[in-house]
C-alpha cells in the first residue's frame, strides 16, 4: 500500500540526565522503548536528535561566575573593560555579565539599539523616528536615552534590561557606564580593552576594533575556552551558547560530541539493523512574528552530527511542476509525470527554476529548527526527538 504519511517528528521522553550518565545508551534505549510503546519501527535515514542541554549536563560542563571573572581579569587586565553588543537575556547573558563584573573595576556597557542582535527590542523604530534619531550614527548616553525614551520593559519578560544589567554590574562592586551605539569603534573612545559579546557577527566586530586601535579584544568564544581552576570550558565556543544554571553558575555549550553521535548511530545499527543519522541540536533558526525575536542565540544549530546530515536539500518544487511543466495534466497522469521528474532530477539543482523556493539551507539547520520546536524549552520532558521520513519525497 502507498504510504500516506510524510515527515513525522516525535518528542521522546528520557530520564533526567545527570553528570557522567551514559548518554549514548540512555538515548538509544529511550528511542527504542518509545518505538515499542507507540507501535512504530525505525527506518533507514531516520534522525535521532539530542538537545545540547543534556549533552553538556552529562559532560558536567558547568562554570561559576567566579571562574568567568578570573578569566576576564587575566585576559583583559582587571581595570576598565568595554562590554559591547550583548543580547538582552536573563538566561543567556546575566550570569556572564555578573562574571565579567567580577573581573573588572569598571564596565562601559555599550548596547545596540533599537534592538539586540537577535531582535530583543530596547526602543521601537517608531520612537526613533519620532525623536529624529539615526541608530546607524547617533551615540546616546544613558541620560539622553532616558530623556528621549524613558523606561522600556521587554514585551515578554517585563524587564527593563538597561536598569537590570546596570544593577548586576554594580552588585559586584564594579562601576558602570552605559552607552547606546551601533558602530563597534565607538567603544574605543572609552576604553581600549573590549569584550565583544555579539554572536554571529563576532569575527567582523573584532576585526573592526583591532583595526581602529583596540589594545585587547576578546569575543565570548575567547572566555573560558580552557578550564579555569577546574571549571568547565569549550575550546571552540567559550561562553557562546551558555545558559544560566544557578544564581552563580552557567552551563556551557557541550564540548566535543562527535563520539556521542557516532556511538548512538552504532548502537541503533547493532540493535535494529537500521542506519540512522544522529545530531546534537541547540537553538533552531526561526523568528517569532509577534516579538520579532530570532531563536538563534547559540553559535550554531548543531555542534555535532553524523556524516549523512552534511549538505543541503536537493528538491524540486511540486507546485512549480504542476503549474508549469505539466499544467495540462491531471490525476494519475500528472502523478506519474511528477514522479518521473523527481526520480530523474539532477544531483545539483542550483539555478533550476523548478527548485526555486525550496529553502537551500543546511540540513542540520532545517532539522534542528524542527527539533527545537518539537522539544520546546519548558517542561515537556522530551530532550530527544525522532524525525522520520525527512528524506522521503513524493515517490517514496
Amino acid at each position: 500500500m502507498e504510504r500516506k504519511i510524510g515527515t513525522v517528528s516525535r518528542g521522546v521522553r528520557c530520564p533526567i540526565i545527570r553528570e557522567n550518565d551514559d548518554l549514548a545508551t540512555i538515548v538509544t534505549n529511550s528511542v527504542l522503548d518509545a518505538a515499542k510503546s507507540e507501535g512504530f519501527e525505525l527506518r533507514n535515514r531516520d534522525v535521532i536528535a539530542v538537545t545540547e542541554s543534556i549533552v553538556a549536563r552529562s559532560q558536567g560542563n558547568y562554570a561559576s561566575v567566579e571562574a568567568i571573572g578570573t578569566d576576564v581579569k587575566n585576559k583583559l587586565g582587571g581595570e576598565t573593560v568595554g562590554v559591547i553588543f550583548p543580547i538582552l537575556s536573563r538566561n543567556r547573558f546575566s550570569m556572564i555579565l555578573k562574571g565579567i563584573a567580577k573581573g573588572a573595576k569598571k564596565i562601559v556597557l555599550m548596547l545596540s539599539y533599537p534592538s539586540d542582535e537577535v531582535g530583543n527590542e530596547l526602543v521601537s523604530l517608531d520612537m526613533l523616528d519620532e525623536a529624529n534619531i539615526n541608530p546607524y550614527s547617533d551615540v546616546l548616553s544613558l541620560e539622553k536615552y532616558r530623556e528621549l525614551f524613558g523606561e522600556n520593559k521587554h514585551e515578554f519578560t517585563g524587564v527593563d534590561y538597561v536598569a537590570y544589567y546596570s544593577s548586576l554590574i554594580t552588585a559586584e562592586n564594579c562601576e558602570v557606564e552605559i552607552v547606546f551605539a551601533n558602530q563597534a569603534k565607538v567603544i574605543l573612545d572609552y576604553t581600549k580593552n573590549v569584550i565583544n559579546c555579539d554572536i554571529h557577527t563576532r569575527v567582523r566586530t573584532k576585526r573592526i576594533l583591532l583595526k581602529h586601535g583596540a589594545n585587547i579584544v576578546c569575543s565570548l568564544d575567547d572566555i573560558l575556552n580552557e578550564s579555569v581552576n577546574g571549571s568547565g570550558y569549550n575550546t571552540k565556543y567559550g561562553l557562546l551558547g551558555s545558559n544560566k544554571s544557578t544564581e552563580d553558575s552557567i552551563k556551557l555549550f557541550p564540548r566535543e560530541c562527535m563520539d556521542l553521535v557516532n556511538e548512538i548511530q552504532e548502537n541503533v545499527l547493532q540493535q535494529t539493523g537500521k542506519h540512522i543519522e544522529v545530531m546534537v541540536y541547540g537553538d533552531g533558526a526561526f523568528k517569532d512574528p509577534q516579538g520579532k525575536i530570532w531563536e538563534l542565540a547559540d553559535p550554531c544549530v548543531s555542534p555535532a552530527h553524523t556524516q549523512g546530515l552534511i549538505g543541503t536539500p536537493n528538491e524540486l518544487k511540486l507546485k512549480y511542476l504542476a503549474d508549469n511543466d505539466f499544467k495540462d495534466l491531471s490525476g494519475e497522469e500528472l502523478k506519474v509525470a511528477i514522479s518521473k521528474s523527481i526520480k530523474e532530477k539532477d544531483d545539483n539543482l542550483v539555478g533550476n527554476m523548478a527548485s526555486q523556493g525550496t529553502t537551500p539551507r543546511q540540513l542540520t539547520d532545517l532539522i534542528g529548527s524542527l527539533c527545537d520546536l518539537t522539544s520546546g524549552s519548558g517542561d515537556k520532558g522530551t530532550p530527544v526527538v525522532l524525525v522520520q521520513g525527512y528524506f522521503d519525497n513524493y515517490t517514496n
